[in-house]
C-alpha cells in the first residue's frame, strides 16, 4: 500500500455525476503519483456505510470514485467508494492510512475465498456458495456467488459495479471458475442514480447445474432473482429435511423448489407441494424435481389465495415452509411489509397440523429478529379455529406455539461486527399445538 497524494479542493458538479463514462469498468488501484479525491465527513466511526447527511465536502470527487475519507478535524479515516446521488454516499473499504494497491485488493479476495474453501470446506458439500458477502468481506456494495464454474455477482453500488469485472477476474483463479455474470440490484436505479447493463463473459452458458448435499439444481442466469440461486438457505434446507420422513410438506413461495426438492430427496417426505406465483421459476422447480427423480406437486398461485383455499377445504400439513421474497425494502415499506408477514404467517400456522412444524423466514434486513419473533407470537394468537361473534365479525382462537430453534443464513454469509446489516436472514422453527 502507498501513501496518497490528495486532490486540490473542488466540489463535484451535476455534470460529473452524469458523465458518459460513469458505467465504464475501472481498475482497482490508483497510481500512487495520482491525486485522489477527498471526502470530508462528520462521523468518526468504523462503520462501512456513511450516509449522505454525514458528508461535509467532496473535493474533486465524482460518482464511483475511490476517495480518501477525512474527518472534519483533518484526520484520515481511510478509503471508500463515493456516489453523491446515493443515500449511502461513501462505502468504506479500508480504515488504514495507506492508499490501497493491487496487493491490498488481492488480500481481501484471498481471505474471502480461504474462509469458504479452507475453513468451511464447502467444496466437500456443494459447488454453490457465496464467495463475497459485501461488508462482511470488506467489499461493501458487492456480493458474489460461485455457481458451478460461474461467478455470479450482484452490485449494490455504482463504484462496485465499475470494478466488478476486475474483482471477478482476480476471484476466478482462486475459485477455479471460467465464466462471469454481473447484475445490479433491483433498486439500483433509485438508490444509485444509474441503470447500467448486465455484464457477462463471452461464453457464459444459459444455465448450469449445481449440487448441494448430492441434490442437483439448475440455475438460469437470464431473468433470475439476485445471483440466480439462494445459497443462504442451504443449511436450513438440509435441516428441514430431517423433519420430513413420511410426512406431508407444503413449501409456500417455493421459487425454484429448493426446500420442496430437498424435503423429498433428502427428507423422504410422503407428499410435497410447492406454491409460487411466477411461472418461470416454477418451471425450473419442476425441472429440478425431475432432475432428482423427486415427485413434487407444484402449483402456480398467489400464496394468500392458495392458503385460504386450503383452509376452506380443511387441508393441513405436517410441515410448512414459508419463505417469501423481501417484503420490506425501504423504511417507507416497513408497516405494510410487517402486515404482509403477519397475514402470511397467520394463514401458514392455520395449515399446520397439531404437533406439526412451521419454518418461517424473512430476508428483510430492516425487520429485526426480535420484532419478527414478536410478530410470529402475535400471529399464533390468531391462527386457531375461526368463530363468528354476535356482531358478525370473525374471531380466531389462539393456538399454542413453541419456538424450537432460530437460525439464519449459512456460514458463507458471515456477519460483520461493524455492520449488522449483513445479518439479514431470519429463520424461526416452530411447533404448533
Amino acid at each position: 500500500m502507498n501513501s496518497p497524494r490528495h486532490a486540490p479542493r473542488r466540489t463535484s458538479t451535476v455534470a460529473d455525476e452524469h458523465s458518459p463514462g460513469r458505467w465504464q469498468q475501472r481498475p482497482l488501484s490508483i497510481d500512487a503519483s495520482s491525486r485522489i479525491p477527498v471526502v470530508t465527513v462528520s462521523a468518526r466511526v468504523a462503520q462501512p456505510l456513511l450516509y449522505r447527511k454525514r458528508v461535509r465536502r467532496a473535493e474533486g470527487a465524482k460518482a464511483g470514485d475511490l476517495v480518501a475519507v477525512y474527518h472534519e478535524d483533518q484526520q484520515l479515516l481511510g478509503y471508500g467508494l463515493y456516489n453523491p446521488r446515493s443515500e449511502i454516499a461513501v462505502r468504506m473499504l479500508w480504515f488504514e492510512p495507506d492508499l490501497p494497491d493491487d496487493e491490498a485488493w488481492d488480500a481481501k479476495m484471498r481471505q474471502a475465498v480461504s474462509l469458504r474453501r479452507d475453513l468451511l470446506r464447502l467444496d466437500d458439500a456443494t459447488d454453490a456458495y457465496r464467495v463475497v458477502h459485501a461488508e462482511a468481506d470488506g467489499l461493501s456494495g458487492l456480493v458474489v456467488d460461485r455457481l458451478g464454474d460461474v461467478l455470479s455477482a450482484e452490485a449494490f453500488s455504482l463504484g462496485m459495479y465499475q470494478r466488478a469485472e476486475a474483482i471477478l477476474a482476480r476471484l476466478a483463479p482462486l475459485c477455479g471458475t471460467r465464466h462471469t455474470v454481473i447484475r445490479t440490484s433491483p433498486a439500483f436505479l433509485s438508490q444509485e442514480g444509474a441503470d447500467p447493463p448486465p455484464l457477462t463473459s463471452p461464453d457464459l452458458p444459459a444455465q448450469v447445474t449445481v449440487q448441494e448435499f448430492g441434490t442437483r439444481f439448475r440455475v438460469r442466469f437470464e431473468g433470475g432473482h439476485k445471483t440466480g440461486f439462494f445459497c443462504d438457505q442451504r443449511d436450513n434446507r438440509r435441516r428441514l429435511a430431517e423433519f420430513c420422513a413420511g410426512r406431508s410438506v407444503l413449501d409456500v413461495c417455493c421459487y425454484t423448489g429448493g426446500f420442496a426438492v430437498q424435503a423429498k430427496r433428502l427428507g423422504q417426505a410422503a407428499e410435497v407441494t410447492g406454491v409460487d406465483l411466477d411461472e418461470a421459476p416454477l418451471q425450473l422447480a419442476r425441472e429440478n424435481a425431475s432432475l432428482n427423480q423427486a415427485r413434487v406437486r407444484f402449483v402456480q398461485a398467489d400464496a394468500f389465495a392458495f392458503m385460504r383455499d386450503m383452509l376452506r377445504n380443511g387441508r393441513q400439513y405436517d410441515v410448512v415452509v414459508l419463505d417469501p421474497p423481501k417484503l420490506i425494502r425501504t423504511r417507507a415499506e416497513y408497516d405494510e411489509g410487517k402486515r404482509k408477514h403477519f397475514d402470511l404467517n397467520r394463514l401458514a400456522m392455520s395449515l399446520v397440523r397439531p404437533g406439526g412444524l412451521l419454518l418461517s423466514c424473512s430476508c428483510a434486513g430492516l425487520l429485526s429478529e426480535a420484532d419478527f419473533v414478536q410478530l410470529l407470537i402475535a400471529a399464533s394468537r390468531q391462527s386457531g379455529p375461526e368463530t363468528a361473534q354476535a356482531d358478525g365479525r370473525a374471531r380466531f382462537s389462539p393456538r399454542p406455539m413453541q419456538i424450537i430453534a432460530r437460525s439464519g443464513a449459512a456460514a458463507d454469509h458471515p456477519v460483520s461486527a461493524n455492520c449488522q446489516e449483513t445479518e439479514y436472514l431470519k429463520a424461526v422453527w416452530m411447533v404448533l399445538g
